[in-house]
This record gives structure tokens, C-alpha cells and sequence, in this order.
């Protein structure tokens, strides 16, 4: 396949490598596995990686719950607002990031990209910041991108987490997140209040969420169209590998081309940039040797990507980007059906915006929405 991913295919190949033999010689589970939330370590975070106006940043290794309910580790950073915390402590917004890649080398708290200017708006209005890295970025496993209780436990937990190790925290918090962090604040939504019954979860924030991609599943295959959409194989490619790995006893290989098997192992080691450049040019049918019509690889996609529509107990809002080219407006606009038919309080607001322009444009409903979650009784 070098005519595809030309020379940088033998570095990588050399750099997986490395990486195995490095991963051999650390157990999977060499800390005991404790409670979700508890700490395994915590210390300063490296200085340049701070959202500015931060007056303190501290980094926190954590147990979560990973896929399949398994204990698993997961890294965040938690941002302190400047001034003196407020009676009862700071409030909490608990930060669900877009799709970075599946590498550890990816996670936010190694790259140092946490969001900037739009988390330090929130910081900057009296929030205590916590931003997760998911479980499986900079912790053993691969991350298993878009599995939505995992990642949503990776942000409940994470709050606890950052009470655990600054006590000016309030036990108040609301999820934020943006594309794949929009799907974890939703299913954080969806389990907060039983998952973290000690805590007080006030909300939820999900821009550009992706939903519904497991009811177009059952046409994936080798004849699947290009779609004018950005960053789609990249994206599926990364959804795949998680399901390989954390669900072995689905035969995902089976339904792969020599050139989908690649692609996944590939993409194990490359974050979305690099895995932007490799990939351009294989549409998702290349992946495929055949159908995914399988009802068990249907039900395993339906478990890891599916948005509740129903059994919500707190209010949240959901901003959509009618310009979006990575996360369609059709797809969040059968979501908002589903949940408005079901009853389901929340706020739903387009923007005409693409997808990272939904944040800004979307910044001041979502203060309003999250300054009167704080404040309800």
C-alpha cells in the first residue's frame, strides 16, 4: 500500500513497533483498579498547556468505567477560576472534547489543545473547568471513539475526580461538549443522576452531536457512496478500531478489505490531522468487504453509538450547525424529533454555522442555559 500512504507508512510501522514493545513490558492493570472516580495520581499541569486566565491547573489520573462496564483508567485536567471560590465552591462545567485521534500521544492534556479561548470563556465567568481525555487516550487500551457511556462516565467521573483533589469545588456541575464530546454530554445526561447519585447535576450542553449513525449501519459495505461530508473515513475508521478492540467477540476483521484492515491498525497511531492527510482519497466502501447487515454487529454499533431519547431528568440544550459538514444538520434534526415526540424537556437552537462555528455563534444561549441550570432550585 505504499502508493497510498507513501514513504510514512515504514516510520509508522517502525513507531507501532516500538509502541507494543514498550506496552508488553507494562501490565494492563498495574494500578488496583478502584472505585469510578477515585485518583490514582495527580500533580501540576505543564504551565503551557493552561486555558488562559487560569489561576491554577492541576492534571489527575482517574478510574472510570469503560466499555462493557469494565474499570477503566482515564486523564483530565482540572482549570481554576481566578478569585475566591464562591460559598458552596466553584461550579462546574465538566468538558467533553471533539474527535482527536486514538493515540495516547493525541489526549488533550499531551497536546495542550483543550479548547483555549472558548473554555476560558466559561472559566472567566466564575466556572471551575474539568476536561476529561476519555478513557484509552494516555491510559492502557485503544480509546474507544464514540462508545457513548464510556465516554460519558469518563465525564462524571472526571468531576469527581477534580472534587477529590480540590476540595473549592461545589458538587454542582453541568457536561459541555462539542462533536464527540456532544454525544458524551448527552449520554452523561442520560445516567448522571443514578451513575453519580452524590453529586448534583444540574444539565447538559451538546453542540454539534453526532446521532443516528448506527440507524445507517445496515448500509455500510463495499458499494457505501462517497459522501460530501468532511473527514468521514478518518472518523469511521477511528469508530471501527474502537469496536475492534474493545468488542472482540465481534468479527470485525470479517467485514474489513485488506485495505480496511490497514486503515484501522493505521489509525490506531495516527491523530486526526496526520489521519486526514493518510487517508484522503478512500471513501468508506473501500473499507468494507462486505455488508454490515450482521444483527451482531448491528446491535454491538447500536449499543456503543446510540443517543437515549427518552428518560431524561435534567433540562439540556442541543446547538446544531446547519452548515455542519461533519456532523449533518438532517441527522441531529431526527434526534430533536425523537426526543420532542417523547417528551423530553430541552432547548434545541440552529445556527447558520459549520461545525466549529456553532461554538462561537451558540456561546451566548448556552451561558443563559447553563447560568439558569446553576440557579434553579
Amino acid at each position: 500500500m505504499v502508493g497510498r500512504f507513501g514513504s510514512r507508512a515504514a516510520t509508522a510501522v517502525v513507531a507501532m513497533l516500538i509502541a507494543a514493545a514498550a506496552a508488553a513490558t507494562v501490565p494492563a492493570h498495574a494500578e488496583p483498579e478502584g472505585a469510578p472516580g477515585s485518583v490514582v495520581t495527580s500533580g501540576p499541569l505543564v504551565r503551557e498547556h493552561w486555558i488562559p486566565d487560569a489561576a491554577d491547573a492541576r492534571l489527575v489520573t482517574y478510574w472510570s468505567t469503560g466499555p462493557g462496564g469494565r474499570p477503566a483508567l482515564s486523564t483530565g485536567a482540572v482549570f481554576i477560576p481566578p478569585g475566591q471560590a464562591p460559598p458552596g465552591g466553584w461550579p462546574v462545567v465538566s468538558w467533553g472534547h471533539g474527535a482527536v485521534g486514538l493515540a495516547d500521544e493525541c489526549a488533550p492534556t499531551a497536546t495542550g489543545v483543550l479548547g483555549g479561548g472558548y473554555l476560558t470563556r466559561w472559566l472567566t465567568q466564575g466556572y471551575a473547568v474539568v476536561a476529561t481525555d476519555y478513557v484509552g487516550l494516555g491510559t492502557p487500551g485503544i480509546h474507544p471513539y464514540l462508545d457513548g457511556r464510556s465516554q460519558a462516565h469518563s465525564v462524571v467521573d472526571m468531576v469527581r475526580a477534580a472534587r477529590a483533589i480540590v476540595p473549592s469545588l461545589s458538587r454542582k456541575w453541568v457536561a459541555l461538549g462539542q462533536s464527540q464530546g456532544g454525544q458524551a454530554a448527552m449520554v452523561a445526561a442520560s445516567l448522571a443522576t443514578s451513575y453519580a447519585p452524590e453529586l448534583d447535576f444540574r444539565g447538559a450542553v451538546g453542540l454539534g452531536v453526532p446521532s443516528n449513525i448506527e440507524n445507517l449501519a445496515p448500509l455500510g459495505g463495499p458499494g457505501f457512496p462517497e459522501l460530501p461530508l468532511t473527514g468521514t473515513t478518518v472518523f469511521i475508521s477511528y469508530l471501527l478500531a474502537g469496536l475492534r478492540a474493545t468488542r472482540p467477540d465481534v468479527d470485525l476483521d470479517g467485514y474489513l478489505s485488506p485495505l480496511g484492515r490497514e486503515v484501522l491498525d493505521r489509525a490506531e497511531s495516527l491523530c486526526y490531522l496526520e489521519a486526514a492527510e493518510a487517508f484522503a482519497g478512500i471513501s468508506i466502501g473501500e473499507l468494507l468487504s462486505r455488508q454490515l447487515d450482521d444483527p451482531v454487529i448491528l446491535s454491538a454499533l447500536r449499543e456503543m453509538l446510540e443517543i437515549p431519547v427518552r428518560g431524561y431528568d435534567r433540562p439540556f440544550f442541543v446547538g446544531q450547525g446547519m452548515l455542519d459538514e461533519v456532523v449533518p444538520a438532517p441527522l441531529t434534526l431526527k434526534l430533536v424529533a425523537d426526543l420532542a415526540g417523547n417528551g423530553e424537556r430541552f432547548t434545541f437552537r440552529p445556527y447558520p454555522a459549520g461545525h466549529l462555528g456553532t461554538m462561537r455563534l451558540s456561546l451566548p444561549d448556552a451561558t443563559d442555559f447553563v447560568r439558569e441550570a446553576f440557579l434553579a432550585p
